[in-house]
């Protein structure tokens, strides 16, 4: 029975087998399907007797050969993502240390690499003195604590287009906001939020005796990558004295890259940026980011003081991320995103995400080439959409039998009441043999 304090021998056996597993796992993604459709069947009960690390790290490889393969080149569906390496190796240091990095007297130097992870993100997305923010879970939980921070009255009204991440009305049903609260904008003919109609929404609103408070603009939604006027509704939202939020979770990190910074002006107005670094930065899952113009007005939604916090000081230039979000207990979460851009550069990541960039465009006009599909709209970041021109049925079908195949892994969305593909790229390990091989695919169904 190994002891709950393993000796310097029975640690590194331990790392050893750890090692061997992840390198195995990693070298073999190229090879893997995309989605197998397999049920697993595997024994995971708990029971009291011990069991070797080998024994178990079989049922752990099966387990994960189940499923839809997230870390995999040829995962072109939903949002993906990467699960670089080398922040899973900074995860099995920040976990192995398990210090308590919410509040700054408790462990100022790791305080300190996450708060240098949240400047740099503000910087890139030319933000003021004063602007900060706070590393979350992900984009859920970002938007939920900026709609917290940014709501004023109990019967306060929101702005959304029909193609926001449904996160933002959950965020307003945690908040304490009835569904009628969130108030959809339609979009003009490239999906995307239309200024003038959000400005007619919140007149009438007024007139109405409701209180609007903020309006949600999206950098890169999820159906479809198209990016929101950002700087029109940030205009709009000065106009009106609103809270201007931005969803940058699925197309934030292409900030890095001269066409995101030139696609998304205006977002430096934003007085709210959610960013998940588990996607455009090819992180593993578990790390989003929420960025605020002032840290101040987190501190009002969510400092709060007890008496058994009397003994931790304060530590110049450094927060109290206890103070900005509504976590107090969590793991430590900026080496998992700082050591990855100290190890391979920043610049590793803008070329990667130009790649992705890139990419999507080659895959639109390769299916462009291919007779009875329909594409509506360019890609405007990393997604393209696309469906079969004899309708619906023929679209589902189509789409049935590539997920029937397992290579690739494609989801399907439905706009304007019509039944889609979409192929998503983002994960670092996706280059051009992957996204042509997915087409070729595509056109031999097709």
């Amino acid at each position: 029975m190994l002891p709950l304090e393993p000796s310097d021998a029975e640690l590194r056996e331990l790392g050893t087998a750890a090692l061997d597993f992840v390198t195995s796992f990693v070298t073999g993604l190229p090879d893997r399907p995309a989605h197998d459709p397999t049920a697993f069947d595997g024994d995971v009960s708990i029971t009291d007797d011990a069991r070797p690390l080998g024994e178990l790290l079989d049922t752990v490889g099966a387990a994960a050969a189940v499923g839809v393969e997230t870390a995999g080149p040829r995962y072109l569906g939903y949002i993906p993502a990467g699960g670089l390496v080398t922040s899973a190796i900074a995860g099995l240091l920040t976990l192995t240390m398990n210090r308590f990095g919410t509040v700054a007297d408790m462990a100022p130097g790791l305080v300190a690499i996450e708060e240098s992870v949240l400047r740099w993100l503000c910087a890139e997305f030319g933000l003021p003195a004063g602007s900060g923010g706070v590393l979350t879970s992900g984009g859920s939980l970002a938007t939920l604590t900026a709609v917290v921070a940014a709501r004023r009255t109990p019967d306060g009204t929101l702005y959304v287009s029909e193609h926001t991440h449904v996160c933002v009305a959950k965020a307003a049903s945690i908040a304490g906001l009835p569904s009628e609260s969130v108030r959809v904008v339609p979009v003009d003919d490239e999906l995307r939020m239309d200024p003038l109609a959000a400005a007619r929404m919140i007149a009438e609103d007024r007139r109405r005796g409701l209180v609007p408070f903020l309006i949600a603009g999206t950098a890169g939604t999820t159906d479809t990558g198209a990016v929101d006027p950002l700087a029109e509704l940030a205009d709009l939202a000065r106009r009106e004295n609103l809270w201007f939020h931005v969803d940058g979770a699925y197309g934030g990190a292409f900030q890095l890259t001269e066409r995101g910074r030139a696609r998304f002006a205006g977002i430096e107005q934003a007085d709210s940026i959610t960013l998940d670094p588990h996607k455009g930065l090819f992180l593993p899952y578990g790390i989003g980011a929420l960025l605020v113009r002032d840290t101040a007005t987190l501190d009002r939604a969510y400092h709060r003081q007890a008496a058994y916090y009397q003994d931790l000081g304060r530590r110049e230039g450094l927060p109290d991320y206890a103070h900005r979000g509504l976590e107090l207990t969590r793991e430590h979460r900026g080496l998992a995103v700082w050591l990855p851009l100290r190890l391979h550069g920043v610049q590793s990541f803008r070329d990667a995400l130009d790649e992705k960039l890139d990419l999507a465009w080659r895959a639109y006009e390769e299916l462009l080439h291919i007779p009875g599909l329909d594409l509506p709209w360019p890609p405007q970041l990393s997604t393209v959409v696309f469906r079969a021109s004899a309708g619906d049925e023929a679209t589902e079908r189509l789409f049935d039998e590539i997920r029937a195949r397992g290579r690739y892994l494609l989801t399907s969305t439905r706009i304007r009441g019509r039944f889609f593909i979409r192929l998503c790229v983002l994960s670092h390990r996706t280059h051009a043999e992957h996204v042509l091989g997915a087409v070729e695919e595509i056109r031999s169904l097709s």
